[in-house]
């Protein structure tokens, strides 16, 4: 017994250890390729998370909008010293380094002709477009075309829906529900509620799931209220806050109403943990459809909003 026990041990040994994935950043003007590379590429940190490694970084940004341009040079010296990864000169480049794609670029309008390129190069590898997924639903679809005719698996998403709130607030008789967060708005961005307001519209889209047909949007200086009319009779509210505010949800149910606690958790890991079993399956973990609806429904709300608060269907 004592030999076998040996043998096995040797023979596991021997074994090569698993190949760690090369992950890239498209886009150096967001505080996440800091937030992200701790978990990926820190064995020590309490939240790691093992399988992969980021390795190269492509600087992108947008001069025109200034939390971009004053931080794109931080964010990628920082990466190039503490994590020693490889600032490279284009897409293609990076495409060829890596074994998955992170677009981080913190300008929606950028992850179309972002995303061109990664097409252009040939690849076919796995891309986690970070929110917002475009600044219009006309260049989210295209994106998704893309995809589709390259072969190219992506899935995009806020780590909102990993939250503890949208992970604990889910009950078969919810009749309608509210969610609240903040909402300024870049004036760059066509959907306005795209730039950050995309955080509470994906929290009632993971409690509510798809199937609105009907928004409209009453817009007011200190914030917003959207509210969605699902095909089943529900509906769905989103609250904004101007400039800033916390995140919270009310879900009615049959006889009785839930709503969350401030100190709920919210963080980066749990979504990055889907990210990385993505990146090593191929598997979405948010249909692609799902995050299109929400295009759709930030659309709806902008004309609503242009016309006065009526009523506009999903397109």
């Amino acid at each position: 017994m004592m030999m076998r026990n040996t043998l096995l041990a040797c023979a596991l040994a021997a074994l090569p250890a698993a190949a760690q994935l090369k992950f890239g950043y498209i886009g150096t003007d967001t505080s996440h390729v800091i937030a992200f590379t701790k978990v990926f590429n820190d064995p020590s940190n309490p939240e790691h998370i093992p399988g992969g490694r980021i390795v190269a970084a492509y600087k992108g940004g947008s001069p025109d909008i200034e939390s971009s341009a004053n931080r794109i040079e931080g964010y990628a010296t920082q990466l190039q010293k503490e994590w020693k990864v490889e600032i490279v000169p284009d897409i293609a480049t990076l495409v060829s380094k890596v074994d998955a794609i992170l677009l981080e670029s913190v300008d929606g309008r950028k992850h179309l002709p972002q995303f061109k390129e990664i097409v252009k190069a040939g690849s076919k590898k796995p891309v986690f477009i970070d929110k917002p997924l475009a600044a219009t639903l006309e260049d989210a679809r295209e994106i998704a075309r893309l995809a589709k005719a390259a072969g190219i698996p992506w899935f995009s998403a806020s780590s909102l829906r990993w939250s503890e709130m949208a992970t604990t607030m889910k009950f078969d008789d919810m009749k309608s529900v509210l969610t609240w967060g903040p909402g300024p708005e870049e004036e760059h961005h066509y959907l306005d509620l795209s730039w950050y307001a995309v955080h509470p519209i994906e929290l009632l889209y993971t409690l509510m799931g798809p199937g609105c047909v009907e928004v409209s949007r009453t817009a007011a200086a200190d914030g917003d209220i959207i509210v969605g009319k699902w095909k089943d009779g529900r509906l769905g509210t989103v609250r904004t806050t101007k400039p800033n505010g916390d995140y919270g949800a009310i879900v009615f149910r049959t006889k009785t109403a839930a709503q969350s606690h401030p100190k709920m958790k919210t963080g980066y890991t749990p979504m990055l943990k889907d990210v990385m079993g993505f990146f090593q399956t191929g598997k979405v973990p948010v249909p692609n459809e799902v995050t299109l609806e929400m295009f759709a429904f930030m659309d709806a709300a902008q004309r609503s909003k242009k016309a006065g608060g009526k009523p506009q269907a999903m397109r």
